[in-house]
């Protein structure tokens, strides 16, 4: 399977990325089918090789979670919510309306007390 994933180059804790494919069962800077873009983090600088990068996702090659990222704000790929965050989501917005409640009950309890007194 081609996968589409970052090959790091540079110096030390300055890290560049190449956009790359590559057979999945390579390493990471091993050598690649095809370089098809660049990644900078420090600067967010992106630079993307767009038909070569269509050929290869019309191809059947999958990219990696932080290519797919950069491929979306490029506009290369639909952005879809991934299962992942729909459920952390979901969770946070659980805990949230539990913090809601239980400030709201302890509102009350002592709003009871001083009408009592």
């Amino acid at each position: 399977m081609i996968k589409l994933r970052l090959k790091r180059f540079g110096k030390k804790k300055e890290a560049s990325f190449r956009i790359v494919a590559c057979n999945s069962t390579s390493r990471r800077d091993g050598k690649p089918l095809q370089e098809l873009g660049f990644y900078n983090p420090r600067t967010k600088e992106t630079r993307l090789n767009t038909e070569a990068l269509r050929t290869r996702l019309t191809q059947g090659a999958q990219p990696t979670d932080v290519v797919r990222t950069l491929l979306e704000k490029g506009g290369l790929l639909e952005k879809i919510e991934r299962p992942s965050i729909a459920i952390g989501k979901a969770k946070l917005e659980k805990e949230k309306l539990a913090k809601n409640k239980e400030s709201d009950s302890s509102k009350t309890a002592s709003d009871n007390n001083e009408a009592a007194n």
